[in-house]
């Protein structure tokens, strides 16, 4: 065996055997029964982008039933309070896309989604209107007029539905069968290509 050089330490290159890796990237899954939901919707984030304004113009600190802050209290623990509700407040900001889709699915929350001309994910492949609700901008003041007429029947329905779909959104290591790794490839695979051949 080959005398490492003078000064090297090649023990540091080693990962430890009793080291372990997480298979499962992102927030965990809470899988709390239907009734342990006891707070009907709930929203945290900055203010930026004119639907959040609107929101928390209408909604910021000011229903104990639609919990809305632009700063969550810190005695109040993120991933648990989202895991708490029935239906989780997902409005559009600057970005394309807001992380808190997936991670209320992953948490077994109903997602709300709030924006205009809103493009989903995977949407040519499941269909959103059986696990979330979805409502442009201009409906933000009857947000809670609009969760209180869901039937619990409904309710239950969905929120099934969510954890039926809560595979589809999860990273594992290594990669399973409809993750979302595979959902991103077929989702590409779904996609026109244009090719163009010289002439």
């Amino acid at each position: 065996m080959p005398t490492p050089p003078k000064g090297s330490n090649p023990s540091r290159h080693l990962r430890p055997r009793n080291q372990h890796t997480p298979d499962k990237l992102g927030p965990p899954h809470l899988d709390q029964p239907p009734n342990k939901h006891p707070i009907l919707a709930f929203f945290t984030g900055n203010a930026h982008g004119y639907v959040r304004s609107v929101l928390f113009n209408y909604w910021k600190e000011k229903d104990a039933e639609i919990q809305a802050f632009e700063c969550l209290p810190r005695n109040r623990n993120y991933t648990k309070l989202m895991g708490d509700n029935k239906f989780c407040l997902c409005p559009s900001g600057y970005e394309v896309a807001s992380p808190r889709i997936v991670e209320a699915i992953v948490v077994g929350c109903v997602p709300m989604i709030i924006g205009d001309h809103y493009s989903l994910s995977f949407s040519n492949v499941l269909d959103w209107s059986k696990f979330s609700l979805i409502i442009t901008s201009d409906k933000i003041p009857e947000i809670k007029k609009i969760l209180k007429v869901i039937l619990t029947e409904t309710y239950l329905r969905m929120q099934k539905r969510v954890k039926q779909v809560q595979r589809h959104f999860v990273i594992n290591r290594p990669t399973k069968p409809y993750d979302m790794l595979h959902m991103i490839f077929h989702s590409l695979w779904l996609r026109p290509i244009n090719v163009r051949l010289p002439s």
